[in-house]
């Protein structure tokens, strides 16, 4: 029987997936071989929350261009 992916993660869920790992193996109550597979978890879910911060980052920059933010008004209440 084939596996299904697992469903994508959004960046929150990611991050407190993250989370969840380093504070368990802070506590240092899993094994070598656990922690070694928490680590390259991990590190897969910070390189994914990286390139989400990265994209959302490109997006605001490429908006901002779009509209010639110098034309931007000051926010008044």
């Amino acid at each position: 029987m084939s596996k299904k992916p697992a469903p994508k993660m959004n960046f929150e869920q990611q991050l407190a997936e993250l989370e969840s790992l380093v504070e368990q193996m802070e506590n240092g109550d899993v094994s070598l071989e656990d922690s070694l597979a928490s680590f390259e978890k991990g590190i897969k879910l910070a390189r994914s929350c990286q390139k989400s911060l990265k994209d959302a980052e490109l997006k605001v920059k490429i908006l901002l261009s779009e509209d010639n933010s110098s034309d931007l008004a000051d926010f008044e209440e």
